[in-house]
């Protein structure tokens, strides 16, 4: 099934940028995975190092601020011409095997077996898996929660274009919308600060609840990831990723590396008034209010002005930046196989948890890329990696 409806320009011609944010955002979240030990952070790991570099605190916050909205918005902004290109069936198919199959994978393989090697309870494997992992119902998706999103989305999406709105009344009278002013792109920065301190109120960062039960989500960041994703989806639809004024971007690129910087700034000093762990409690005060605002600056004006900075300058990618490309989804899902036994090999050395970071995320990211092109060439891994 074919959407003749589309625009040529966007039916015919790749965005060969989007590869290059795919690859930068891709390291950054190894990167921050890898520096979970080392820096304080709320989120729990396997490996725990009694040392913390303060310095990581502000590239936690900020990464945190961004980096997954992005992903999120990227993601939303391939769905419609996927659907359109292969139909309801095929797309959803499509979305199972790459989706669903690591899911499942993850979750009763991989995760069960580091669960029980985390466990301070030495039970038998058997006892583990049928007393605590299957029996507890601690059936872990760890940082495949990202892909139980996508696969409900796509569900979501696949609903409203048989259910709600029909195919043939969806493609009548389509037209492109202007591409969001700094008006309205600001109106939507205090939109989601406001939705993202009210959630925070029940729910602070780093409070991660089932969604229909069996959905991962930590719902202080949930506005940002499910606004960004409709946002991606109507930017493939108006072509707002190629018509975004490179002046426009730029400006909110200058606004995003400002409040992100400042961050570092200000973490850098004392913190009597604003302390992290203030902050990330959420609650009705100030403070949350004045994070959430912050946070949401960061993230709306990193995520338009790296793309527009992605599309100026880095064009058609030669022949690594194309291999680089081609494995950021592997490695994104088997990056943590890589990234926690270089942490556990550091755990007994006597140095700073800043240098353990460094060569965690130096020596693991070219590891990750590796192992993924391995596996991308074994035959039953090809249709999902």
């Amino acid at each position: 099934m074919t959407n003749t409806t589309i625009e040529p320009s966007i039916q015919s011609s790749r965005l060969w940028f989007i590869d290059h944010v795919r690859v930068f955002l891709t390291v950054l979240v190894v990167a921050h995975h890898a520096g979970q030990p080392y820096g304080p952070t709320g989120g729990k790991w396997l490996i725990f190092n009694p040392e913390r570099a303060e310095i990581l605190s502000p590239f936690f916050a900020v990464n945190a601020a961004f980096f997954m909205g992005l992903f999120f918005l990227v993601s939303g902004y391939f769905l419609p011409g996927a659907y359109d290109r292969k139909g309801a069936k095929v797309f959803l198919r499509e979305r199972l095997r790459r989706l669903g199959v690591p899911i499942l994978f993850f979750a009763f393989l991989i995760f069960p077996l580091v669960s029980y090697f985390a466990d301070s309870d030495k039970l038998s494997l058997i006892q583990f898996l049928f007393q605590v992992y299957l029996g507890q119902g601690q059936i872990q998706v760890g940082h495949l929660w990202f892909l139980m999103h996508l696969l409900f989305y796509a569900l979501c999406y696949v609903l409203w274009r048989k259910v709600i709105q029909s195919d043939a009344k969806f493609n009548l009278n389509r037209q492109q919308i202007a591409v969001p002013s700094h008006r309205l792109i600001f109106t939507y920065l205090i939109g989601l600060a406001i939705a993202t301190f009210l959630v925070r109120i029940q729910y602070p960062i780093d409070t991660w609840k089932g969604v229909f039960w069996i959905i991962p989500a930590e719902l202080a960041h949930l506005p940002q990831y499910l606004s960004f994703f409709v946002v991606g989806i109507l930017s493939y639809r108006h072509n707002w990723f190629r018509r975004m004024p490179t002046r426009r971007g730029f400006i909110w690129l200058g606004i995003g590396l400002v409040a992100a910087l400042l961050h570092y700034g200000y973490s850098a000093g004392r913190k009597h008034w604003f302390p992290v762990q203030i902050i990330a409690k959420g609650g009705w005060n100030w403070r949350s209010l004045l994070w959430s605002t912050w946070e949401a600056t960061i993230c709306v004006g990193l995520c338009i002005g790296l793309l527009v900075f992605f599309r100026e300058q880095c064009h058609r990618p030669g022949k690594w930046g194309k291999w680089l490309s081609a494995n950021t989804y592997a490695v994104y899902l088997i990056h943590v196989l890589i990234i926690v036994p270089l942490q556990f090999l550091l755990a007994g050395f006597a140095v700073s948890p800043l240098l353990k970071f460094l060569v965690v995320t130096l020596i693991g990211v070219p590891l990750c890329f590796l192992l993924s092109d391995f596996l991308r060439r074994l035959p039953f891994t090809k249709a999902i990696l």
